[in-house]
């Protein structure tokens, strides 16, 4: 089931909503809302509150075709911004030595839609393809990772070393008094 929802004429750019959606874009709907409620844009309030429009749809479409729907299981199938009229939202501003610089002021358009629907797979990156033999490498591999080689050849060298101290004395001193003794 796929619900939508639009909030149009909402003040800003329409290029910065997008920085905001593009968040959002493919997430889960629990996920996008605290990335939105977490997000220090000022669009992010407005494209939350047309999130929370689109589950509710989702929600009342459910329930007119007599269907259980889980909030939970929705994710943002899609999501866009388009640029809104600037009409009317002209304005002056004062600047240097008696001139003025003509400001717009900027309106946009979102529109998300949800669905409940499987996720789809991307089946010809490389990404989905990695994972797979990444999992199998990984079950093929000892604990420790990588600090645990070093110490592998650290301890094959140490069970080495017990024949080849009966030749070296163990401390300096001995070593000393050695030196000393064959002088």
């Amino acid at each position: 089931m796929e619900a939508t929802a639009s909030a149009k004429y909402l003040r800003g750019s329409a290029q910065k909503a997008r920085l905001v959606v593009d968040m959002i874009r493919g997430k889960d709907v629990n996920q996008a809302l605290a990335i939105l409620r977490f997000t220090k844009k000022r669009a992010a309030g407005s494209i939350e509150k047309c999130m929370r429009s689109a589950i509710a749809n989702a929600n009342e479409a459910a329930e007119k075709a007599n269907i259980s729907i889980d909030p939970d299981d929705l994710w943002v199938r899609t999501a866009f911004v388009d640029r809104g009229p600037t009409k009317n939202r002209r304005r002056v501003r004062p600047a240097p030595q008696g001139r003025a610089y003509r400001e717009q002021r900027h309106f946009c358009h979102v529109t998300i839609s949800l669905s409940n629907d499987a996720k789809p797979t991307k089946k010809g990156t490389p990404e989905a393809e990695a994972k797979p033999a990444k999992l199998a490498e990984s079950k093929r591999r000892k604990r420790g990772g990588a600090a645990a080689a070093p110490r592998a050849k650290r301890a094959t060298a140490k069970k080495e070393e017990p024949e080849a101290t009966a030749e070296k004395p163990a401390t300096k001193k001995a070593s000393k008094k050695k030196a000393k003794t064959e002088e």
